[in-house]
C-alpha cells in the first residue's frame, strides 16, 4: 500500500518550512527595517530639535563663532554617526560636520524646508549629494520670533541595515528551532496517527478479503484506539454471525431433510408395493405428522425472519390478558386429555388490562404452554399464574416436567437448540419456540426469566405493561 498520506504530510512540512523562511526573509525583515527607520528618524529629529534650539541660535547673536559651532557639530557627528549641516534660510552652507567619504555643498540646490512635510524625515540620496541612501531630518533654528537657519542631519541607511541584520539573526535561529520542533510534531503524527491509520486500513483490507480473524494491534486510549476496538468488535460479531448463519443453514437443512427423507421413503414404499395397502393408513399418518413438522418449522422461520429484518410492527391495544390465557389454555384440551395433564389457572379477580400486541402475546403463551406440555409427565399439572406489581403484570407458566440442566439455561433461547434431555420427548419440536417467545417479549421492551430444577420442573415468568 502506498503511503500517499504520509508523503503528503512530508510535502506539506517542506512547503511550510519554505514559506516560513520566505516570509521571515521578506515580510519580517521589511517590518523590522521600517520600524528601525521610524525609531531612528524620531531620535534624530529630537536631537536636531535640541541642538537647533539650545546651541545654534547663539551663532546669530554673535555669542558663538563658526569654529565653536563646527566643534559642537563635530562632537554630535561622533555621537550620532551622521552628517550635520547648518544652513541659512536660502540653503547656503554655514558650517558642516560630515562623516567619512562625504562632502557638503556650498549651497543646497532647490532647497525647500517644506519638502520633508509631516513625516519628520525623508529617505534617499538627498538631491544626489550622497552616494548611499540616508535618512534626513530637518529642524529650524530660530532667534527671537523668526527662522534664521536650519539644521539638517543625514544618517546612513546602511547603519539601519546593520542593526536589522543583527536583529534578524535571533529571529532566524528561533525560526530554525520552531521548524525542528514542528519536525517532532511530524514524528508524533507519524506515530500516533499515520501508523494506527495504516493498521486500520490494513484491517479493512483483511476484512474485505474475508479474513475476520485479523486483529488490529492498536490499543491506545484515544479516538484511534476506540475506532480500532470498534472494528475488532465488529470483526468478532461478523465472524460470530457467519458461524451462526452456517449453523442455521446446517440446522434448517437437517430439520428439513429428516422429514422429507421419511416422506419420500414411505411414499416410494407404498408406490412400489413394499408397504401393503392394509398398512397405508398407518404410514399416511406418519407422513401427515412429518408434514406438520415441516409446516411448523416453516411458520417459525417466517416468524423469526420478521424480527431479524426489523419488519415486525406491533399492533398494541388494550386487552384482558386473563381472557387470552383462558382461551389459549382451552385450545390444549385435546392434547392434555390423553396424557391426563391438567392446566391450573391462578387468576386475579376481575379483568387485568395490558397494553401489548394481542396476537403476538397469544403466540408467546401458546409456545410456553406447548413447551410445558411436551416436557411434563403423564398425570402432572401445569400452573399459569397472573400477578400485579406497580405498573407491571407478571405471567408465570410452571410445569412439573424434566427440568433444564443448570449449564444449559442460557442456551435454551438459541435458535434450533435442544437439550440432551429434551430430545427423547420433543420429537416434533423445531427448537425455535423459546426463541420466538424471547423475541416477542423483547419487542415489547419487557423481560422474561426462567427458573428450572432438573427433575422438578421449569417456570417461565414474563412481564407486560399494565394499561392505564
Amino acid at each position: 500500500m502506498k503511503s500517499i498520506l504520509h508523503l503528503k504530510f512530508i510535502i506539506l512540512y517542506l512547503i511550510f518550512g519554505f514559506l516560513c523562511i520566505f516570509t521571515t526573509a521578506t515580510l519580517t525583515r521589511q517590518l523590522v527595517t521600517d520600524r528601525l527607520e521610524e525609531d531612528t528618524s524620531q531620535m534624530l529629529y529630537r536631537e536636531a530639535t535640541l541642538i537647533a534650539s539650545d546651541y545654534l541660535p547663539s551663532y546669530f547673536s554673535d555669542e558663538s563663532s563658526t569654529w565653536a559651532v563646527q566643534s559642537q557639530l563635530a562632537a554630535m557627528r561622533l555621537y550620532l554617526e551622521s552628517s550635520l549641516w547648518f544652513v541659512d534660510t536660502n540653503g547656503t552652507m554655514i558650517t558642516a560636520s560630515n562623516i567619512e567619504n562625504t562632502s557638503s555643498p556650498e549651497v543646497i540646490e532647490n532647497f525647500d524646508p517644506a519638502e520633508i512635510g509631516g513625516n519628520q524625515y525623508i529617505a534617499g540620496t538627498y538631491h544626489g549629494y550622497f552616494e548611499q541612501e540616508v535618512i534626513t531630518v530637518m529642524a529650524p533654528v530660530t532667534q527671537g520670533f523668526s527662522t534664521r537657519g536650519y539644521l539638517l542631519i543625514h544618517s546612513p541607511v546602511s547603519a539601519i541595515d546593520e542593526k536589522c541584520h543583527a536583529l534578524m539573526i535571533p529571529i532566524y535561529i528561533s525560526l530554525g528551532v520552531i521548524y525542528l520542533l514542528s519536525f517532532i510534531f511530524l514524528l508524533g503524527f507519524h506515530y500516533f496517527v499515520f501508523r494506527p491509520l495504516r493498521q486500520i486500513s490494513e484491517a479493512a483490507r483483511q476484512y474485505a478479503t474475508g479474513n475476520l480473524d485479523y486483529e488490529i494491534p492498536v490499543h491506545t486510549h484515544d479516538e484511534m484506539g476506540y475506532l480500532s476496538a470498534s472494528l475488532n468488535y465488529m470483526s468478532v460479531q461478523l465472524k460470530d454471525m457467519d458461524d451462526y448463519q452456517k449453523k442455521i443453514v446446517a440446522n434448517v437443512s437437517h430439520d428439513f431433510r429428516s422429514p422429507l427423507t421419511s416422506i419420500k421413503g414411505y411414499v416410494e414404499a407404498m408406490a412400489d408395493g413394499t408397504i401393503p395397502p392394509e398398512l397405508h393408513e398407518k404410514y399416511l399418518n406418519i407422513i401427515l405428522f412429518e408434514t406438520e413438522r415441516l409446516t411448523d418449522l416453516t411458520s417459525d422461520l417466517l416468524t423469526l425472519n420478521e424480527f431479524d429484518t426489523k419488519e415486525l410492527m406491533l399492533n398494541k391495544t388494550e386487552f384482558d390478558i386473563q381472557d387470552v390465557i383462558k382461551n389459549t389454555a382451552a385450545s390444549f384440551e385435546g392434547v392434555c386429555t390423553p396424557k391426563h395433564i391438567s392446566i391450573e389457572l391462578l387468576l386475579l379477580p376481575g379483568t387485568v388490562l395490558v397494553y401489548a400486541d394481542k396476537r403476538k402475546i397469544q403466540q408467546a403463551l401458546y409456545n410456553l404452554i406447548d413447551n410445558a406440555i411436551k416436557f411434563s409427565e403423564n398425570g402432572s399439572s401445569i400452573t399459569i399464574e397472573v400477578t400485579e406489581k406497580n405498573e407491571k403484570v407478571f405471567i408465570s407458566v410452571k410445569d412439573q416436567g424434566i427440568g433444564i440442566p443448570r449449564k444449559e439455561l442460557n442456551k435454551i433461547w438459541e435458535r434450533f437448540y435442544k437439550s440432551d434431555l429434551s430430545r427423547g420427548k420433543d420429537k416434533k419440536g423445531t427448537g425455535l419456540g423459546l426463541s420466538i417467545v424471547r423475541e416477542v417479549i423483547q419487542a415489547h421492551d419487557e423481560h422474561i426469566n426462567v427458573i428450572s430444577t432438573e427433575g422438578v420442573g421449569t417456570e417461565f415468568i414474563f412481564s407486560l405493561s399494565r394499561a392505564e
